[in-house]
């Protein structure tokens, strides 16, 4: 018998001991996303993709027979406000875990100052900052999207197939911006191109021209930042003739973008962002959902990897037959790796049935894999991708080659 099987049957048997009594309260969840600031544009389809996993989990039963709830705060796509959102989520409204932030540069002091000190469990959907991976959160802190240092090698994969022998980095002065600057960097130098100069950008500028200046020279510019800068950064460097070839991360693929600069200044600008293979059962699942939600699902990452958070959260609170926090963080690596029968997004009564029954679960995600490694990291695929007739397409998706 594994060791996953003899954990199983030990909470299943405590949770059979606990249903005699009522669940004093039902699972609350702290959704910590930026509805203001930097990230904004991706705030309120993360927040969806959040709301959208409680909603099909709640229709299935809940966790644990209850409706499980969502508790959303505004991080600002700053730390201090990120730490203050967390707190009152924390101790006010009496969360039992987090999911978010979005930016690393919150994630990491909401880590540090709230979920390790107040023992809650944290899953990020988007922050990727290498910095994480070795972090000491007492394995308070996981991600549910792939370590920078993949997005990096990726990054630099489809600068060198467009032909691009040098470039210039622009990054925002974050642990997101500078892990991400240095990954690519190693990985196109390795494989032969050259990095002119690599700057650092703060937030909340008028101009970026300096930066420019200084990062001048390469074949395109590739721009590490968030939408709010980033276009200002943009448009002056078209206007200033500095760059009109452009190399961009997740934290730029923004519709917004495009409608606000046009189109025939950024059609042909490449990119890259983590993304699920489409043809993959809980990709499907999830798009067709968002869709039936919401309408139609915008071309942003970061929706499906909040939902995926979401669903590992109630599975271990469900398989530990407790809302308890330190429980919960115990049991996510049970319920997201193998081995164990494959449970799909919108399968949650499966899931519950089989936890019931002494089974062991395999989640796999909206995203991909959720198999957390000893640091909380997962694997993942990236998604190459570009804007063509002023739109925002998936070139292919696909796995880098470290």
């Amino acid at each position: 018998m594994s060791v996953k099987k003899q954990l199983i049957g030990a909470v299943s048997a405590l949770a059979i001991a606990a249903s005699a009594t009522a669940i004093a309260e039902p699972l609350k969840v702290g959704a910590l996303v930026p509805l203001t600031g930097d990230l904004q544009s991706y705030g309120g389809p993360s927040l969806n993709g959040i709301e959208l996993a409680a909603k099909e989990i709640n229709a299935a039963g809940g966790v644990l027979g209850e409706d499980m709830e969502i508790l959303d705060g505004d991080t600002q796509t700053r730390p201090q406000a990120g730490v203050d959102a967390a707190q009152n989520l924390a101790n006010v409204r009496g969360v039992h875990a987090f999911v978010g932030a979005l930016s690393s540069g919150v994630t990491i002091p909401v880590a540090q100052s709230v979920s390790k000190p107040e023992g809650i469990p944290q899953i990020s959907g988007a922050s990727t900052s290498p910095v994480i991976t070795d972090l000491d959160d007492d394995d308070f802190l996981f991600r549910t999207v792939p370590s920078d240092a993949f997005q990096g090698v990726a990054l630099a994969e489809i600068t060198a197939e467009a032909g691009y022998d040098s470039t210039g980095v622009i990054y925002i002065n974050n642990d997101y911006g500078k892990g991400l600057a240095d990954a690519f960097k190693a990985s196109f130098e390795s494989n032969g191109g050259s990095v002119t100069e690599m700057v650092a950008y703060e937030q909340g500028q008028s101009a970026y021209r300096g930066e420019l200046q200084q990062a001048g020279g390469g074949d395109a510019l590739v721009l590490i930042g968030y939408p709010e800068n980033g276009q200002t950064i943009l448009r002056q460097a078209l206007e200033g003739g500095y760059y009109d070839r452009f190399v961009f991360t997740d934290g730029m693929k923004a519709p917004e973008l495009v409608e606000n600069l046009g189109a025939q200044y950024l059609n042909g600008s490449i990119g890259t962002a983590p993304q699920a293979r489409e043809d993959s059962p809980g990709a499907q699942h999830f798009n067709d959902a968002y869709v039936d939600e919401y309408e139609e699902r915008p071309p942003k990452p970061f929706m499906d990897t909040a939902y995926d958070a979401v669903y590992a959260i109630a599975l271990a609170a469900e398989q530990a037959g407790s809302v308890d926090s330190e429980a919960i963080r115990d049991n996510l690596r049970s319920v997201g790796n193998p081995p164990g029968e494959m449970i799909y997004p919108g399968e949650f009564a499966k899931a519950a049935e089989l936890i019931a029954n002494g089974e062991e679960i395999d989640y796999e995600g909206a995203s991909g894999s959720i198999n957390f490694d000893d640091n909380g990291d997962v694997p993942g695929t990236f998604a190459h991708w570009a804007i063509e007739d002023g739109e925002i397409v998936t070139k292919r998706v696909f796995e880098p080659q470290m």
